[in-house]
């Protein structure tokens, strides 16, 4: 049994599977090697993972997650699934490289996340060859939902969100700004922020939401695929729950800019097994 693992900042999937046609996928909280430390993570792993499957029948566990950024971070989450699957070949990678292999498979193009936060990779079909930095969620991560509920908070709290959107969310969050603006500061703000995705998603119809989102998309695209050598002559592809719920808008975005648009994939996992199962191109 080989246990596939695609971990962000705010849910971890963790996909068992023996065959394409035995699997079984189960779901803890999300951890990062920042702000996590390797008995954080054996804990969730433990608490939330190991009593829904046999440990012992695991024999290779391929983890991708947010914040692999080097050996040292590596190692934290190493450690820990080692602890929790002492007979497993262990393999962690960044998120990045997940995402890559999950929508190019075997082939050249550019693979980008766009969920909680955003990053984005040209690939060559082996490995990762550029990498434009995200530089994270308070100086980056354009085009994420992070980015995007900044976005609405801002123009909510500057008094520029149209009145009927206005009474729509005062009615939906009735907490109020204060109370809002102490959450945005607090741990885990960017999961927070990310939460006012569901507002945009909800009034998406409306030509102020769809400007923002637009805007949001289009910086991302300015700021990271188009800085990439051959960008316009490969496809671009895209993971995470912003660039599916948001599709209509990113495609618009994407033929402004002449960009080839490739896969779009809300949940990489499937075609991670896939890839490791032997079935990407």
């Amino acid at each position: 049994m080989v246990i596939i693992a695609d971990c962000g900042s705010t849910k971890c999937d963790w996909l068992l599977t023996h065959s394409h046609r035995d699997q079984q996928l189960e779901h803890t909280v999300g951890f990062s090697p920042f702000f996590h430390s390797t008995s954080e993570i054996r804990t969730i792993i433990e608490a939330q993972l190991l009593p829904k499957i046999k440990a012992e029948e695991i024999k290779e566990v391929y983890f991708y997650g947010t914040g692999v950024h080097d050996a040292h971070r590596t190692e934290i989450v190493a450690s820990a699934l080692k602890a929790g699957f002492p007979d497993a070949k262990i393999e962690v990678e960044h998120d990045l490289l997940g995402a890559a292999r999950s929508v190019c498979g075997r082939s050249a193009g550019i693979a980008c996340i766009l969920g909680t936060g955003s990053n984005s990779c040209y690939y060559d079909g082996v490995k990762i060859l550029d990498n434009v930095p995200s530089l994270g969620w308070l100086l980056g991560d354009e085009g994420s939902g992070t980015h995007l509920g900044k976005a609405l908070l801002r123009a909510w709290f500057y008094r520029e969100l149209p009145a009927d959107l206005d009474i729509i969310f005062k009615k939906e969050h009735p907490e109020g700004p204060d109370a809002i603006k102490d959450r945005a500061y607090e741990k885990g703000a960017n999961a927070y922020l990310a939460t006012f995705t569901r507002f945009l998603g909800d009034n998406l119809q409306h030509p102020f939401i769809q400007k923002l989102v637009s805007e949001c998309l289009g910086e991302f695209l300015d700021r990271h695929v188009c800085k990439y050598q051959g960008y316009q002559h490969v496809p671009v592809h895209f993971v995470g729950s912003i660039a599916h719920h948001f599709q209509v808008i990113l495609e618009k975005c994407m033929d402004d800019r002449r960009l080839q648009l490739g896969r779009i994939v809300r949940k990489p996992i499937y075609p991670l097994a896939e890839f490791h199962m032997g079935v990407a191109d």
